[in-house]
């Protein structure tokens, strides 16, 4: 009897139910829906909590309706999204004009950008106004939005969840930088931040056209990147809040890598026909920014190369204006700057098993 009651022990102390481990809690704030996205909605180990969105490559508006539509065709109605700013805490469409009569074109403006300053392989962007319709091409979702502004709902999750959640950051940083101020606890609950943005040193790696052209950027101005130089104000704001752990996965890694007719074909292949038909939709060429930041917060042995470094960026408007500023521990300002792992390479084939791995594939 004796026997048979610890063997009854034993089943209960180590069933696969009690083993199992329980979800990694995560918030995605960017400014649409992509393969990051996908990444993370379709992986079983995670618990998307809800996608926040902002203006950067798009307006938030857009970037709302993008992600409405992403989780409506893949099967992920049930994931809240909530919008974020509309605008920069203090950069503007005027004020960018104003700075490359002053210091150069920009590569990339985002939701600022008209045309190409140069031909690239990529296409043309689309023009909007920040309250232009948003009438997407396929159609618009029927889901719809919390009446819920982004940095409120950010908070609300934070509160209800302390220390447990992630924080996927691929856009800029406005959301965060107004949830900080809102709250000056809210970077302290959480468990840890993962930026993607900022930029050290990149080089061109992959020998085609479409790396030559995204690397072109870094000849010149190592130190700027897209989602830090839309909103440098929030950026520094969020380098100066109180994050129990911080990485960031600034542009050095991406040149290294690139999303293929071939990775398309085989991620496609590994993943439910709704997100299939997504994915296969997806235009090739493009370096693999935020599906780093994605990968590298599922399975931090991807990272070859980082650098714990204190950061913060240049709020100067000079021709640094959004720069990424890095320092060791003997040269930082002490003036309360962030610390954070800073990724500098990743083991690209593995990266794409793990993407691969949570859309599905054995």
């Amino acid at each position: 009897m004796r026997l048979l009651f610890i063997l009854a022990l034993a089943l209960a102390l180590f069933s696969p139910a009690q083993a199992a481990e329980p979800k990694r809690q995560v918030i995605i704030d960017d400014e649409g829906f992509a393969l990051m996205h996908l990444m993370l909605l379709e992986d079983p180990r995670v618990d998307v909590l809800g996608l926040t969105t902002v203006s950067g490559n798009v307006w938030a508006n857009r970037a709302t309706a993008l992600a409405l539509r992403g989780l409506e065709r893949t099967g992920h109605e049930s994931v809240p999204v909530a919008e974020g700013a509309t605008f920069p805490l203090l950069n503007s469409e005027a004020r960018t004009e104003r700075w490359e009569a002053l210091y150069g074109k920009l590569v990339w403006k985002g939701a600022f950008m008209k045309q190409w300053a140069e031909p690239t392989a990529q296409s043309a962007p689309e023009h909007h106004g920040p309250f232009d319709p948003v009438d997407l091409p396929g159609g618009n979702p029927k889901l719809k939005k919390l009446p819920e502004a982004a940095a409120l709902f950010l908070i609300r999750m934070v509160r209800a969840h302390p220390h447990a959640v992630t924080i996927v950051a691929c856009g800029p940083l406005t959301n965060l930088a107004l949830a900080q101020r809102l709250d000056p606890e809210f970077a302290g609950l959480v468990k840890e931040l993962v930026v993607m943005g900022g930029s050290l040193a990149p080089h061109q790696v992959l020998d085609n056209r479409s790396a030559a052209d995204f690397a072109r950027e870094f000849v010149n101005t190592p130190r700027r990147e897209f989602n830090i130089r839309f909103d440098p104000e929030a950026a520094s704001m969020v380098a100066h809040a109180p994050w129990a752990k911080v990485t960031i996965i600034p542009s050095d890694p991406s040149t290294a890598t690139q999303l293929t007719p071939g990775l398309i074909d085989r991620l496609a292949k590994a993943a439910r026909p709704p997100v299939a038909a997504m994915i296969r939709k997806m235009e090739p060429g493009f370096p693999m920014w935020d599906e780093i930041a994605a990968a590298v917060w599922l399975d931090p042995a991807l990272v070859t190369k980082s650098e714990h470094l204190w950061f913060d960026f240049d709020v100067q408007f000079g021709p640094g204006y959004g720069d990424m500023l890095t320092w060791h521990d003997a040269y930082r300002p002490g003036l309360d700057e962030g610390q954070a792992d800073v990724v500098l390479a990743v083991d690209v084939p593995r990266m794409e098993a793990l993407i691969a791995r949570s859309l599905g594939e054995h």
